[in-house]
C-alpha cells in the first residue's frame, strides 16, 4: 500500500508540473504561429525576417530560465539545453542570408556539441552508436555527389554532431519501471525530429528541391528544439528512484 501511496503521490507531482508548464510555453507557440502565418519570402532577407525566425528558439530560452527559477534551480543540465538554444537562435538568424550559411552550419553544431554535453555519455549504447552510424554513413554517401568546396568536409563534420546528439539521447532512455524518465524519451524524440528537418534540408539544399521542403524543415525543426527544452522539466533520479526499492 506504501508504493502504491507514493506512486500516487509521484503522480500528482507529474501532473501538476504539466498543468505548470503549459502556461509558460504559450510564447513559443505564439511565436511558432506568429511565423507561420507571416510567412515572410526567403528571398527577402532581414533583420525582420531574423527575428521573426528566432522568436520561437528565444522563446525557448524563456522557457528555460523561468523553469529553472520557479523550481530555484539552475541546473548544469538546463544550462547546456539554454547554451543550446542560444547557438540555435546564432544559427537561426545566419541561416537567413545565404552568405553567411557556413556560419550557421557552425552555429548549430555547437548548439549539439551542448545538448549532447547536457545528455552526458553514461550508459554507452554501442548498439545505437552503430546503427546511428551507419545511417550517417549511407546518408552522407547518398549526398556526397552534390557536395563541392568546404561543403564536403562541413557536411561530414556536421552529420557527426548530430548523429553523436541523437546517440547520447537515445542511450539515455530505459523502458525499466524504475528508470523510466518522459525527460528523457523528450530529448531523445526531440534528436530524432531534428536529424529528419536537418536531412530534409540538406537534400533541399544540395540536392534537389522538395515540395512543401520548408514547410517541413521549420515545422519539424521548431517541434524538435520544444521537445528537447521540455526535458528540462523530467524526474529527477530522486522522483523515481524508490521504483528500485
Amino acid at each position: 500500500m506504501d508504493i502504491l501511496e507514493t506512486d500516487s503521490r509521484y503522480r500528482r507531482k507529474h501532473m501538476v508540473t504539466v498543468r505548470n508548464t503549459v502556461p509558460k510555453l504559450l510564447p513559443f507557440l505564439m511565436a511558432v504561429c506568429n511565423y507561420f502565418v507571416l510567412w515572410i519570402p526567403v528571398s527577402e532577407p532581414s533583420w525582420y525576417n531574423a527575428l521573426i525566425k528566432c522568436l520561437p528558439i528565444a522563446s525557448l530560452e524563456f522557457f528555460v530560465l523561468v523553469f529553472s527559477t520557479g523550481v530555484g534551480n539552475f541546473s548544469p543540465y538546463a544550462k547546456k539545453i539554454f547554451l543550446g538554444l542560444v547557438f540555435s537562435a546564432a544559427g537561426d538568424i545566419s541561416l537567413v542570408w545565404p552568405d553567411y550559411f557556413q556560419l550557421g552550419m557552425v552555429m548549430f553544431g555547437l548548439a549539439h556539441l551542448m545538448y549532447t554535453a547536457a545528455f552526458g555519455f553514461h550508459p554507452l549504447n554501442l548498439r545505437i552508436f552503430i546503427v546511428i552510424a551507419l545511417f550517417g554513413v549511407t546518408f552522407y554517401s547518398l549526398i556526397f555527389s552534390y557536395l563541392s568546396g568546404p561543403f564536403i568536409p562541413m557536411v561530414a563534420g556536421y552529420t557527426m554532431l548530430i548523429g553523436t546528439m541523437t546517440w547520447r539521447a537515445l542511450s539515455r532512455v530505459s523502458l525499466a519501471s524504475h528508470k523510466f524518465s518522459w525527460a528523457h524519451v523528450s530529448a531523445a524524440v526531440g534528436s530524432i525530429v531534428f536529424m529528419i528537418s536537418d536531412g530534409v534540408l540538406a537534400v533541399d539544399k544540395f540536392c534537389f528541391p522538395l515540395s512543401k521542403s520548408r514547410e517541413i524543415i521549420m515545422s519539424t525543426y521548431y517541434g524538435a528544439q520544444m521537445l528537447i527544452a521540455l526535458s528540462i522539466i523530467g524526474w529527477s533520479k530522486d522522483d523515481f528512484m524508490w521504483k528500485s526499492k
